[in-house]
């Protein structure tokens, strides 16, 4: 019996040993992507932080002095006022619409069934495999001949088309993992189908909701090309504002970095702000089905 107490003993402290040492390899495997993906960043706001005379130490060596006036520059060397207000006003209307749709599109395809619902929605799709620059050319005409080239809408229309394929893919793909008992009890009780969509499933659809309002607004926010097409002068967003920065401090390495970091800073915040919950849609069946 105490034979085999003892080699019972040894096979748990063998097993404890295996996973105690698979945790330490993903651990470390983790912690190797993080310093990938961490250490470019720092680099650049190190960059961003020192003078001319600093950059010679590397960009990872902490700077001399701390040279805060570089944002400043940034900001003012390229209007990036009149820029991060025309990205504003091109960014919200474009997540609140293209959500708006593909909310409804996403239940329409997920949860009702219609004669042609599938060519329908292929058609819809076929906006994921087009390239943008294939269709730039006539949307430039387009919005010519509507009077709307040079306007905001030029930038919001284009987006939201853009936004609502992958958005209608997207919800189609949540609501099909939502329980059919629910819809079916609320339509007895006497929901109507927009009562069931916008008073039942819409709150239940928060981390995929908010995890594709992630992606819209960083994909609206970093949009270049259309910007510098469509648009001239202040009502240009931060991005093509970075490109006329370059241009103008293309010697000045710190300046540009702190200009990088004004452009990137509202997705991190976004990002952050609803890490939570873009990590939850994401992983909680949003792209199955």
């Amino acid at each position: 019996m105490a034979e085999w107490v003892a080699e019972l003993q040894m096979r748990v402290g063998r097993g404890q040993g295996g996973r105690l040492a698979r945790e330490a390899l993903i651990y470390l495997v983790l912690t190797a992507f993080l310093l990938v993906a961490v250490l470019p960043f720092l680099g650049i706001v190190l960059t961003a932080l020192k003078s001319p005379t600093d950059m010679a130490a590397g960009p990872f060596a902490l700077p001399q002095e701390w040279q805060w006036r570089n944002f400043q520059a940034a900001w003012e060397g390229a209007r990036f006022a009149s820029y991060f207000r025309s990205s504003v006003i091109v960014v919200v209307p474009t997540v609140v619409i293209s959500i708006l749709l593909s909310t409804m599109s996403g239940y329409a395809f997920g949860m009702l069934r219609c004669p042609g619902e599938n060519v329908l929605l292929l058609t819809i799709l076929l906006g994921l495999t087009v390239p943008f620059e294939a269709i730039v050319i006539p949307l430039w005409k387009l919005m010519g001949t509507l009077g709307l080239r040079n306007t905001y809408w030029a930038l919001i229309l284009p987006q939201v088309a853009l936004s609502f394929s992958f958005g209608t893919f997207w919800m189609r793909a949540h609501f099909k993992t939502m329980p059919r008992d629910l819809v079916d009890a609320a339509v007895v009780d006497g929901a109507s189908q927009w009562g069931v969509l916008w008073r039942i499933l819409f709150p239940l659809s928060r981390p995929a909701l908010l995890s594709l309002t992630v992606l819209i607004f960083m994909w609206t926010w970093n949009e270049f090309f259309l910007v510098l097409v469509m648009v001239t002068g202040d009502m240009r967003t931060l991005p093509v504002g970075l490109a006329m920065l370059r241009g103008r401090y293309a010697s000045d390495v710190s300046v540009l970095s702190a200009a990088a970091i004004i452009v990137a800073l509202p997705v991190i915040l976004v990002y952050f702000a609803f890490q939570r919950s873009f990590v939850r849609g994401m992983t909680s069946g949003a792209l199955k089905g």
